[in-house]
């Protein structure tokens, strides 16, 4: 069975993009992709978008992203797994070269969620969960649900909100090395526990932002990629799974099932372990989401997320390095764009291309990990230089 490769990476800035239409905000990655790939763009078979839109104006942005990047043509289609779109999208492409469809194919991730007012948009990332059940009957909203979350694991394993406060300050000191983020200043501890509370115990300093912004990843088959590439990135296990709509319905509060789940199959497939990843990037939509992502993917025992932030393990030259581009929380979290954009930083990690937020690379193994809603859906994709 042929193997699929990573050969071309874009990324376009995130923040609040009122300077580009949707098109326009794709294309800067498409591109940047396509060039860095050294396709031509009449090579590509199969362009997959994830977006789990509603911010913007446009109903069918997949058509919408092919015209304005000249790809009309290809095959095309919107793919949706609420946050972890981008690697549903990157999952589809694969898919696709893997079927023997193509041997070209392209994941684009695009969102705008700066279009609309900030109670609409908080509706539209409320509706990603039980929306009749917990929105309608008892206005659960995003925050709310990972503060259950955080407060569960702060009863039975003793977090705190230093902890939780601590993950945001490393993904702001990352962020502010990161060109394309955000977010690009550092944070003192002191600013993160005085910050604002949103829904107890998690501030206004816990809680990713609100962004605009793309990132496309071009990926080709074994042979081709072995042609196009001095540095293939080969996707080596790809593990994904669901759980229940309604939060209530779940055994524990203490982490994410499906996480667990797919990491376990993303690892099988691969035949690596948990300690033959050397970076990682986490979902970390609330700071929270980040440790009790070190504890689902098996970074650490159960109840030990909060040591590996304090002792610095998640850090350049720690044991795991996770979310060194500045993560969801300051790099922004374009919902449709964030799951390609962590493809794209593991890609660059694995290449030795980061610049200043460089990872040692010892196993040539990295990892994304993808989360939709709370836990709704979970993507965890293996890369490796080998």
């Amino acid at each position: 069975m042929s193997r699929v490769a990573v050969v071309g990476i874009g990324h376009s800035r995130f923040g609040k993009r009122t300077d580009v239409t949707l098109g326009e905000l794709a294309f800067e990655s498409i591109k940047q992709a396509v060039d860095d790939a050294g396709v031509d763009k009449g090579d590509i078979g199969n362009v997959v978008v994830g977006s789990a839109g509603g911010w913007y104006e446009e109903s069918l942005p997949a058509v919408v992203v092919n015209e304005y990047a000249g790809l009309s043509g290809a095959g095309t289609m919107r793919v949706e797994a609420a946050c972890a779109s981008g690697s549903a999208a990157v999952k589809a492409a694969y898919n696709s070269i893997m079927s023997g469809e193509t041997d070209v194919a392209m994941a684009v991730g695009v969102e705008k969620m700066t279009e609309v007012d900030t109670p609409t948009s908080v509706e539209l990332i409320g509706r990603a969960g039980s929306y009749v059940w917990e929105f309608e009957n008892y206005g659960m909203t995003f925050p709310a649900y990972y503060a259950l979350y955080a407060v569960a694991h702060m009863n039975k394993f003793g977090t705190t909100e230093e902890d939780l406060s601590r993950v945001s300050v490393k993904a702001h000191r990352y962020g502010a090395m990161n060109p394309l983020a955000q977010f690009q200043k550092e944070i003192t501890l002191e600013k993160a526990m005085g910050s604002p509370v949103v829904s107890w115990p998690l501030k206004l300093y816990d809680a990713c932002p609100l962004s605009d912004g793309s990132a496309a990843v071009v990926l080709a088959s074994e042979e081709l990629a072995k042609k196009l590439s001095d540095t293939p990135i080969w996707i080596k296990g790809v593990g994904y799974s669901s759980d229940t709509a309604n939060l209530s319905r779940r055994d524990d509060y203490v982490g994410l099932r499906a996480a667990v789940s797919a990491a376990a199959k993303a690892y099988a497939m691969a035949k690596v372990a948990p300690g033959d990843v050397d970076v990682a990037t986490a979902h970390d939509c609330f700071t929270i989401a980040e440790l009790m992502a070190y504890e689902d993917l098996g970074f650490c025992k159960k109840g030990e997320a909060a040591k590996m932030i304090r002792e610095g393990q998640t850090e350049i030259g720690g044991r795991i390095p996770v979310n060194l581009d500045g993560g969801l929380k300051a790099k922004g979290h374009p919902i449709g764009a964030t799951g390609v954009s962590m493809a794209v930083e593991i890609t660059k990690q694995l290449r030795g291309e980061a610049g200043k937020h460089q990872a040692p690379i010892r196993n040539g193994v990295g990892l994304v990990h993808n989360i939709g809603g709370t836990g709704h859906y979970a993507y965890v994709t293996v890369l490796s230089r080998d």
